[in-house]
């Protein structure tokens, strides 16, 4: 094979994944970037339409639990094609104006939403040099903060020209016409697939008790779940925050939130680098989560008279290590997990990960409602994550990680 041949087949395997993955985040998020438009439709509140995102998470968690085992039955092209599909089936469900099809919709986007990481785990882990592992993974988890640009951008302004309902369905449709474009490199791809691989309903905790059997991945999925809420934190409540505690204008918040996704997507890129260059997975998540706490409590002492750019300094850096820790710890977890067990190991690392994202909105919300400040919210995050760093720190020196 020619040089440049070998080196594009070299990196197919993360530009099919990163497309994946950009779709069906947008999936989840096509809903609420016009949640106002949907609420107004169904005659509900908006605050049941924001409930779209912790509904598919839930949904997420099961099917993540069953990614592992159904990616090394069908192989990660066909899992991705099957997660894409339920994500535009429950986009065009949430598009009839009822709020038990809005509720169903969301459930079978999170069960797309689920197995993607997994099944990308599993090839990228097969596919990608040891020395480039943490970059690709990180690069590959930038679909997640690209997708929120991709809806929040496509979705509000067709809903302003053709509805709400046509913008949402057209989200589906770029679903589709995804799962469509990946069906000529699956014969490439999933050849590992073993067909006589079991489909049980007893091995849906198998990923789990995987998780729960080796000490570094149990302390990698708590970790997960302590990072989520942190990330789900900034996401969920920066805009109300900016707007209720800072007297920000909720066009100037919106625009203050897109610099954290900004963020988000270049720490994706930038850890990674820096994990594979010079620290290490597990070093590089230890930096990571002081990070996050320093931000968070940057982020709890904001004032309103504080310059818009300096405001914008603390949110991009907080998003950039909120938002950008997934790459580098799901290299981690492929890099932990015993030989040919990527997958099954993302999928029961996963399901904690989510439950932090499901959970994570409710527990920041009641602490920011007991003290009456959503500062409160923050600190407590500053707190939590911080403890997690410690944590991992240590465990990183009892065994001598080595650099990743």
């Amino acid at each position: 094979m020619p040089p440049l041949a070998e080196s594009r087949h070299r990196w197919l395997p993360l530009a099919i994944t990163l497309a994946i993955q950009a779709m069906v985040a947008a999936a989840v998020l096509a809903i609420p970037a016009v949640a106002p438009r949907v609420a107004g439709s169904l005659g509900i509140s908006v605050t049941y339409v924001g409930l779209f995102v912790s509904v598919a998470y839930a949904a997420a968690i099961l099917a993540s639990l069953a990614s592992g085992t159904a990616t090394a039955r069908y192989g990660s092209i066909r899992i991705s094609q099957v997660s894409l599909i339920l994500c535009a089936a429950g986009l065009v469900l949430c598009t009839i104006p009822s709020p038990w099809t809005l509720a169903l919709g969301a459930v079978l986007v999170g069960l797309g939403y689920g197995p993607i990481t997994p099944a990308s785990s599993h090839l990228l882990a097969r596919t990608t040099p040891v020395h480039r592992i943490a970059l690709v993974f990180s690069v590959k988890q930038t679909g997640v903060p690209l997708g929120g640009v991709l809806a929040g951008a496509l979705v509000p302004g067709l809903q302003a020209m053709v509805g709400w309902q046509a913008a949402v369905a057209c989200v589906a449709g770029l679903c589709v016409l995804c799962a469509c474009a990946a069906q000529s490199l699956r014969k490439r791809f999933d050849v590992d697939r073993d067909v006589s691989r079991r489909l049980a309903l007893g091995q849906l905790l198998e990923p789990v008790r995987l998780v729960m059997r080796h000490p570094p991945l149990r302390l990698l999925a708590v970790s997960s779940f302590l990072f989520a809420f942190a990330q789900v934190s900034l996401t969920a409540y920066a805009v109300t925050y900016l707007a209720s505690d800072l007297r920000y204008g909720l066009v100037a918040a919106g625009a203050m939130f897109a610099v954290s996704q900004s963020g988000g997507v270049l720490g994706r890129v930038w850890w990674g680098y820096v994990s594979d260059r010079w620290l290490g997975a597990r070093r590089m998540l230890v930096v990571l989560g002081a990070l996050m706490s320093a931000c968070a409590l940057a982020t709890a002492s904001l004032q309103p008279a504080l310059p818009t750019v300096l405001v914008g300094g603390v949110l991009f850096v907080f998003g950039a290590s909120a938002i950008g820790w997934n790459g580098v710890y799901l290299s981690e977890v492929a890099r932990a997990a015993p030989a040919g067990q990527a997958g099954i190991a993302t999928g029961g690392t996963l399901a904690i990960t989510f439950l932090g994202n499901v959970l994570g909105p409710a527990v920041f919300g009641a602490i920011a409602g007991l003290f009456g400040s959503y500062r409160a919210g923050f600190l407590a995050v500053a707190l939590i994550v911080a403890l997690c760093a410690v944590a991992l720190g240590r465990s990183r020196r009892a065994v001598g990680v080595p650099r990743a």
